[in-house]
């Protein structure tokens, strides 16, 4: 067995690791913000994998069952006042009072571990309502979806542009799902859309999140690091109702 240590920008953690899931990795230990380590058997492709990742660190491993190492890094966390993330392996129940949510670290981006995705399932809590309507823009695993789904939204749906992450939320019970984006929404019709992204895409994609809000309905923007937030700030009609902050990472209320 082998190890790459690899270097990433933490915007792409969460990509990074699920491509290397895709690429056959048996196991991974996120280092750091900016390192993870990729753990391969030996007949996988060392030289394409070199290629791929140019600049990683290879090193020889012993041998162990790195698979259950790497999973047991991996432990239930809370988040906020009512979730509780489970890795998928494992049955560990809910503490009293809130909701279990499985979930697969490697599968598409949206495991609840990212400290943004962490920022947007508090503010569902805060901002979510039984009853209401939520769009998940860019839902990934579909994480989000189904926080709100739990926090007793009527009617949720979930779009992404990767029909992989579309495929993924659908394994999770999200039946409103659609490959394509916030344009094929229609205006109005949401009272809170969360769009846990990058900045780049929230400010391409700004005028459609605000228009597909109901009057009196939030925008739940993250994806964002701190010293984005202006950048951000400067694309919404209106000064944002609040901005929180987890970590290096942040999140607007518009």
């Amino acid at each position: 067995m082998f190890s790459l240590e690899i270097e990433c920008d933490p915007d792409d953690r969460d990509f990074l690791v699920a491509e290397l899931w895709e690429h056959g990795c048996a196991g991974i230990v996120e280092l750091d913000a900016r390192r993870v380590r990729a753990f391969f058997e030996d007949g996988a492709r060392r030289d394409a994998l070199l290629q791929m990742y140019p600049g990683s660190a290879f090193r020889v491993e012993e041998q162990r069952d790195w698979v259950q190492s790497a999973r047991d890094l991996l432990q239930p966390m809370e988040v906020g006042r009512r979730f509780y993330l489970v890795p998928a392996w494992r049955d560990d129940p809910a503490p009293a009072g809130r909701f279990r949510i499985a979930v697969n670290p490697g599968l598409a981006f949206g495991t609840g571990l990212h400290e943004s995705t962490q920022l947007c399932m508090e503010a569902l809590e805060d901002y979510l309502r039984p009853g209401m309507g939520m769009l998940d823009v860019g839902a990934g695993s579909g994480i989000l979806a189904r926080a709100a789904q739990l926090l007793g939204a009527e009617r949720i749906y979930a779009c992404d542009i990767d029909h992989v992450a579309v495929e993924i939320a659908g394994k999770g019970g999200l039946p409103n799902r659609f490959i394509g984006s916030v344009d094929a929404v229609a205006s109005g019709s949401m009272d809170v859309v969360v769009a846990n992204i990058n900045p780049e895409v929230i400010l391409q994609l700004a005028p459609d999140l605000l228009r597909v809000r109901r009057d009196g309905g939030v925008l739940l923007a993250s994806g964002l690091e701190r010293n984005e937030v202006e950048m951000v700030k400067a694309a919404l009609p209106a000064p944002p109702r609040e901005i929180r902050e987890k970590g290096n990472w942040a999140l607007i209320v518009a």
